[in-house]
């Protein structure tokens, strides 16, 4: 007679085929998120006013009558994966007991809707885009080259050099970056106020096409915000009275400011070179002549120790993301303080509060 708490051998064994088996398939539930915002659903879901069933739905994506059982199955797992939820409602406006199932949005859809102001779909794209999902597939070969990254190894060229030459991917990216820009610029401007007041004048380092400095600078006129990027980035951008663009490279030249602001760059770079960073940072700070002066940094802080599940997997996922199409990586508080120390601030401060990334200021005193 087994003992109530024995393992079953064959029973452990399928569940580690399971365990295994989700890892193998788990990239389907990033592609069917792809299909979903490409086909427009949570869009045409939205304008329905209502839970749409799955008739309704093919109609108005006008997709092959013959494959709506197709769209059922990409429907089904898309609610599997909380972004549509499925509701039953009357097949006759309340009139019978007959019912069917229609789908409405979640949370997590109505940040995929194209004319939401901070929608994610730009950004869920370019993270999902071929450019930047195929190097994975290089990733064994890299460790055994002379490559920086499995991106180097796949295309011959960094991904920065490779976005400069590539128009197409480069609109793709941009958008991307500007839409995640846009969710983070709200925040932060709500929530973190105090981070930005008392400041004249600030540098938003690598801030793409400027959506966050201009986020900024209209919660705060008297604040002089300047976008630093890449000629290709900035090129036929225009400012405004309190917004400008300056082309440079950040390891040579970041100008005079109060402080300087960083979103998701670090994490790009691999720790020699954001010291190399933040020792121009420490240039410019002091060139500013202003007491007080400081960096502003939005990133993750990896800390599997108080994260949840969820969190720490996508975390985790980032910073193998980094690995692979960078030469960066995704730190924990110890390694950015190690950081912080090399280049010579020796003072810093964590604010979790975006999410899975943080708001991290650091001073020179």
């Amino acid at each position: 007679m087994a003992l109530p708490n024995a393992v079953d051998p064959m029973q452990e064994l399928l569940d580690a085929q399971s365990h295994v088996w989700n890892l193998i398939f788990s990239y389907i539930s990033s592609m069917s998120l792809k299909f979903a915002i490409q086909l427009g659903i949570p869009d045409v879901i939205h304008k329905h006013n209502k839970p749409i069933t799955l008739c309704e739905l093919a109609n108005a994506l006008s997709i092959n009558k013959a494959k709506s059982p197709a769209l059922f199955r990409l429907m089904r797992i898309l609610v599997h994966s909380k972004i549509f939820d499925k509701v039953s409602i009357s097949k006759d406006e309340g009139k019978g007991d007959d019912e069917e199932v229609a789908y409405s949005l979640t949370s997590a859809s109505r940040l995929l809707l194209r004319e939401e102001p901070l929608s994610f779909a730009p950004f869920a794209l370019a993270m999902i885009d071929p450019i930047l999902a195929d190097p994975f597939h290089q990733v064994t070969e890299w460790f055994k080259d002379e490559c920086t990254s499995p991106f180097s190894t796949r295309n011959g060229r960094c991904l920065f050099e490779f976005i400069g030459n590539d128009s197409v991917f480069n609109q793709v990216f941009n958008e991307g970056m500007a839409s995640d820009a846009r969710f983070v610029g709200s925040i932060l401007v709500d929530k973190c106020k105090h981070v930005f007041e008392g400041l004249t004048t600030l540098v938003d380092v690598g801030g793409g096409t400027g959506t966050v400095a201009k986020v900024v600078a209209d919660t705060f006129p008297g604040l002089k915000c300047v976008v630093l990027e890449l000629p290709h980035v900035v090129a036929g951008l225009e400012g405004s009275e309190n917004l400008s663009f300056v082309s440079a490279d950040m390891f040579e030249f970041i100008p005079p400011a109060d402080a300087l602001f960083f979103k998701w760059i670090f994490h790009d770079w691999s720790d020699e070179d954001c010291i190399k960073i933040l020792e121009r940072c420490k240039e410019a700070i002091i060139s500013s002549k202003k007491k007080g002066g400081k960096v502003i940094i939005v990133e993750m802080v990896v800390d599997c120790q108080k994260q949840e599940d969820e969190g720490i997997e996508t975390q985790l996922c980032m910073d193998m993301l980094m690995m692979t199409v960078t030469t960066g990586k995704e730190r924990s508080e110890k390694e950015w303080a190690k950081l912080f120390h090399a280049a010579g601030f020796p003072n810093y401060k964590i604010t979790p509060i975006l999410g899975l990334r943080s708001v991290i200021e650091i001073f020179l005193s």
